[in-house]
């Protein structure tokens, strides 16, 4: 028999991100790493990160912008603001959006909670993220 678990969610959407950033954190982590496993190693310097980016098939491709995206959204977390999110957000829907999945149903209950907080608010959530 299935058990499920269900967390009692009270509180702000601070205080929600705040209990979130660090199990997003980790499963951003633990995505990157295994991108990095699977890609061939990356070049430190320009020239050779653009002949690495050139030799790279269509799908190391995609799995190399995934990761650049998921290390943009990990420094994010820790106080540098990634290009295109606001500076002042500490744990943006995207990042939300790529630990969908890969974290345990008790963060995954947190999460949904956030969101809901967050519609309760000014996120208008009637659109999707980004739109």
């Amino acid at each position: 028999m299935a058990t499920t678990s269900t967390v009692l969610v009270t509180g702000s959407a601070a205080d929600l991100a705040a209990e979130l950033r660090i199990p997003v954190w980790n499963a951003l982590a633990a995505r990157a790493e295994t991108l990095r496993r699977v890609l061939p190693a990356r070049p430190e310097s320009g020239l050779g990160r653009y002949q690495w980016l050139r030799s790279l098939t269509p799908e190391q491709a995609r799995n190399a912008a995934l990761l650049d995206r998921l290390e943009a959204l990990r420094g994010h977390l820790t106080g540098g603001p990634a290009p295109g999110f606001a500076a002042d957000d500490p744990l943006p829907e995207a990042a939300l959006q790529e630990a969908d999945g890969f974290t345990t149903a008790e963060v995954a209950e947190l999460i949904a909670a956030l969101r809901a907080v967050r519609c309760r608010g000014d996120i208008d959530c009637s659109r999707p993220p980004g739109s």
